[in-house]
């Protein structure tokens, strides 16, 4: 019996032992659980705070976007404003053009009327070519397919022309009619002041008389000086003096 109780006292504790070593086992593993669990919610935790993170970082960025717009926004309403007041403009501009169009197309027929009859009266140069360039703004004035402005502006240039001829020195060739006989002649024309004619032999000379509207003749002395003249205005000799009639100063 003395040996019955050690061993029963041995059990006991074997088995207090395997007892305690078992609730060891399920603490350590519970510790494990809450570990791994604690790991895991940490790692969540992390997760979500990066994402905050860049939430907040895409926040900065679109509200730095935003303000950006902000600015583009009123540029472009400032340009659009602009550009409404420049439509504002240009339709005034058209309605006041339409005006001038009315007008102006009365002011050039005046203008070639005008010119017309200057050349009618003017010295009898270049009979073909000045006839031929009104003939010619005539016709002009009846299209369609051309503006006004382009109109105003060839009326403007057959004008210019006729304020060179006042200032410039000429020769050119001709058939006149001399001595009741049409022959062709040089004609000199220095300015408006003098037109002279010289026949291809250089045997008759004469000058326009602003007078009697005619040629009247010149002597046979002054023929030098005409030939001449008329190889200074064919830049065949240099500018020098010329001594000749003037009928149109008269």
């Amino acid at each position: 019996m003395k040996g019955v109780k050690p061993l029963i006292i041995a059990g006991i504790v074997a088995a207090s032992a395997a007892v305690h070593a078992n609730d060891l086992n399920k603490v350590i593993d519970k510790s494990s659980e809450i570990t791994k669990s604690a790991a895991q919610s940490q790692t969540k935790i992390d997760k979500i705070a990066d994402s905050m993170q860049g939430r907040l970082q895409q926040f900065k960025t679109l509200n730095k976007e935003i303000d950006g717009l902000a600015v583009y926004n009123a540029q472009l309403t400032k340009q659009l404003n602009n550009q409404i007041a420049d439509m504002q403009s240009m339709n005034l501009s058209m309605d006041q053009v339409s005006i001038i169009e009315r007008q102006i197309t009365p002011l050039m027929m005046r203008m070639i009327t005008g010119l017309e009859q200057f050349v009618l009266l003017d010295v009898p140069f270049l009979k073909d070519e000045r006839e031929k360039r009104l003939t010619s703004l005539k016709a002009m004035m009846e299209r369609a397919d051309i503006t006004s402005s382009e109109k105003f502006r060839r009326v403007l240039e057959a004008y210019q022309v006729e304020v060179d001829y006042g200032r410039t020195i000429e020769a050119y060739s001709a058939l006149l009619e001399v001595n009741g006989k049409e022959r062709e002649v040089d004609f000199l024309r220095i300015g408006r002041l003098e037109l002279i004619y010289l026949t291809r032999d250089s045997k008759l000379a004469g000058s326009w008389d602003t007078q009697t509207k005619t040629f009247a003749a010149l002597p046979d002395s002054t023929i030098s000086q005409i030939n001449k003249g008329l190889r200074i205005a064919r830049k065949q000799l240099a500018p020098d003096m010329l001594t000749l009639p003037v009928h149109a100063a008269r």
